[in-house]
Formats: C-alpha cells, sequence, structure tokens
C-alpha cells in the first residue's frame, strides 16, 4: 500500500507520513499517555504487579497438573479469560482516553489532531502486536 504524498517543507502544516508516523513501524508502536510515541511501544501490557500475580497464578497451575489435571485445566480457563478481561478493560480506558484529546467540539487544532492520530497509530499498533 502507498504512502500519502509528502507535501513540500512549508505548505500550511499540511499532514505527511513523517508527521503522523509512517505504516513500517506501527507493529512496534504503543499507546501514549503523554510520553513520546517511540517509548510507548515499550509499555508492558499489564501493570508489573498484575503480570507477576498473573505469572504466580500460571506457575502454581502448572505444577498442580500433575496431581489434578482437569481441575488445573479449569484454572488455566480461567485465569486466561480473567487476562483476557483485565486486558481488554485497559485498552478501553486508553482509547477512552485517546477519545477525550480531540473530541471537544469545535475547539481542537490541527496540531491537536495531528497529536491524536500519532496516538492512535501507537495504540492501534499495539493491538496488532498482541
Amino acid at each position: 500500500m502507498a504512502e500519502p504524498i509528502q507535501h513540500e517543507p512549508g505548505t500550511d502544516g499540511a499532514v505527511t507520513p513523517e508527521s503522523v508516523g509512517g505504516t513500517a513501524d506501527i507493529a512496534r508502536a504503543g499507546t501514549t499517555r503523554g510520553t513520546d510515541a517511540a517509548k510507548a511501544g515499550d509499555d508492558p501490557l499489564f501493570p508489573p504487579g498484575d503480570a507477576q500475580e498473573l505469572q504466580t497464578r500460571w506457575e502454581a497451575i502448572q505444577a498442580s497438573f500433575v496431581d489434578e489435571p482437569r481441575r488445573a485445566v479449569e484454572e488455566a480457563d480461567t485465569l486466561v479469560a480473567g487476562a483476557m478481561k483485565l486486558l481488554a478493560e485497559t485498552f478501553a480506558q486508553e482509547r477512552f482516553h485517546l477519545e477525550e484529546q480531540w473530541d471537544r467540539g469545535g475547539d481542537v487544532t490541527t496540531e491537536d489532531l495531528r497529536i491524536a492520530l500519532k496516538r492512535y497509530r501507537a495504540f492501534f499498533g499495539r493491538l496488532l502486536a498482541i
């Protein structure tokens, strides 16, 4: 897919692939809660405490398989469902915050919209990376 045509410098703030980020790095990008988009791809999917708790629970489930395989699989299912729910809630909240940044009626500048589009690109890239 071709990138949009880049306008010459000094063309009244025209949007270019570089001004909103190219498509090549979309999968590496993450959300940007007010941070630089390049750093956002490093954001963990879960807060560190939650990730550690999920990992600890997984290890316990895996260790219990020998003695109670069916129960271990049931607990694994519950754990995965809970992790997916937490992830969905996190992404829904981040999307809500993105929308708040630009959905202010007519009081939004082109620069605000450019920044919002960069943040959406990073957010979308993070979704695709899952």
